[in-house]
């Protein structure tokens, strides 16, 4: 079951929502935890063990480091933590890399070893990670271990993240599970947030990605310079909006359940530098891998930092997915960061024009974004060398004219306009404006049903409906 889906807006929330609010206080959190189950076994019904089991992995493995630190030393409890991530490691494993590995076995040391065809299960990645921390958090004394079974679960399997993130911490949640209050202007954000996201979804990332599906669909002697680049150009925004819409969706949601769940972006293509891209990009897995795995490597105090680096990048590219064209994307982002810290160590007395900057660092990500979108590393070279005119095409179909018809332009420009943080550039520039006023509310209000009024619309008219990060 996907957020944009009818059975989701028309059945699924609807009905949730009125149980929900009907419902004891006290019972709230139980109904939650089987509407999650029941959201995520409408699509995948097999692999709801596999969740259940990550929560008891998790749930037990915090009850033992617990346990472990009141009554036994430092060094048990420790052993108990490496024992959990290994086992939380294991199971992600082998659901999302065994057959990466056998592959990559037989294409290295030429054997012909069989591969399992193991099915991805959907989210795997995010609540894997969401397990991990708090297993670790549990001890590093971060958080007090939840002995509540169930209050647990809600926390492993909510369904608003439960797929495709954010990556929500134990301890940013906890106090939610237990005491949450809904005020009407937090259920009218959340309406807000998710009608904000579902446009996102359906009007911009659905148009510009069946572009971007059609031009990486061709072979190189069928594409073109300027094709190519459209391709990119749409894919890029694609991946964005598909994904923070599905986060706002998620954040949309979750408040109108009483939860806060933190920002996932910060509008990462007006970056100036791969860096600050970094810092505004999927903002709880930049993050995640910078306190459980780049600090404990030593982070800027201890070892390498650019081997550091590096290794975190090349987690973060594996991490979305068992290819090598994934893990060269990670490592392609590693180097620049590498680069941009030499500059900055060196202190280089260089003014660049922030637009060149901009320039760069949109480079930069473009041409990952290809590594990225490639189904493998063969495909992005190939592709690559169209974009900047190695090669010759002779087989053309289309010209780029067919692609770039009116309404892909103009969602073209509504892309370029929400890449920007407008309402903060008014604020600045013209000045600051009453947001609760009965005018300005009736103006979202109105803004807001114009805009649902068209999600319906498109989805109606579209069968092209797929969530990007679902595969990861």
């Amino acid at each position: 079951m996907v957020f944009s889906s009818s059975v989701f807006l028309f059945c699924f929330l609807p009905l949730l929502l009125l149980v929900y609010y009907l419902v004891k206080i006290e019972y709230r959190n139980f109904l939650l935890l089987l509407a999650s189950l029941f959201f995520y076994a409408w699509g995948e019904p097999k692999f709801v063990f596999v969740i259940i089991l990550s929560i008891i992995i998790n749930y037990v493995f915090g009850f033992l480091i617990d346990i472990s630190q009141n009554k036994f030393n430092a060094s048990i409890s420790k052993v108990i933590m490496l024992l959990g991530v290994v086992v939380n490691c294991a199971l992600l494993f082998y659901y999302k890399y065994f057959d990466f590995f056998i592959s990559s076995t037989n294409n290295i040391l030429g054997l012909d070893l069989p591969l399992k065809h193991i099915v991805l299960p959907i989210g795997i990645s995010f609540f894997t990670f969401q397990g991990l921390s708090y297993v670790i958090d549990v001890y590093w004394n971060k958080v007090d271990v939840q002995r509540n079974f169930l209050k647990f679960a809600l926390f492993k399997a909510f369904f608003p993240q439960l797929i495709a993130g954010p990556i929500v911490r134990y301890v940013d949640v906890h106090d939610q599970i237990d005491n949450r209050i809904t005020t009407v202007d937090d259920f009218a954000y959340g309406i807000r947030r998710f009608v904000m996201g579902l446009g996102k979804k359906v009007i911009i990332a659905n148009t510009l990605g069946q572009v971007a599906d059609d031009i990486f669909a061709l072979s190189p002697h069928q594409n073109t310079l300027a094709t190519a680049w459209i391709g990119a150009i749409c894919y890029a925004f694609q991946i964005y909006f598909d994904f923070s819409g599905y986060s706002d969706m998620a954040i949309g949601l979750a408040r109108m359940f009483g939860f806060k769940f933190k920002e996932n972006f910060n509008f990462p293509y007006i970056s100036k530098s791969v860096t600050e891209f970094w810092r505004r990009w999927h903002i709880s897995l930049s993050s995640w891998f910078k306190d459980y795995l780049y600090i404990p490597l030593g982070g800027n105090r201890r070892g390498n930092v650019y081997i550091n680096l590096l290794v975190v990048f090349m987690v973060t590219g594996l991490w979305h997915g068992a290819a090598w064209n994934f893990i060269i994307w990670g490592l392609w982002h590693g180097l620049f960061l590498i680069v941009e810290r030499v500059i900055k160590k060196r202190n280089y007395k260089i003014t660049i024009p922030k637009i060149i900057s901009w320039f760069y660092t949109s480079l930069v990500v473009l041409i990952g974004w290809v590594l990225f979108r490639a189904t493998n590393l063969t495909e992005a070279l190939d592709y690559l060398k169209v974009m900047f005119g190695i090669g010759r095409s002779f087989d053309v179909g289309f010209s780029v004219g067919y692609y770039l018809n009116p309404l892909v332009i103009t969602v073209l420009f509504l892309a370029c306009i929400a890449s920007i943080p407008v309402s903060k550039y008014i604020r600045e520039n013209i000045g600051e404006y009453e947001e609760h006023t009965v005018f300005s509310m009736l103006i979202q209000n109105i803004y807001i049903v114009i805009l649902l009024i068209l999600c319906m619309m498109f989805l109606a008219t579209s069968t092209y409906n797929p969530f990007i990060y679902f595969r990861f």
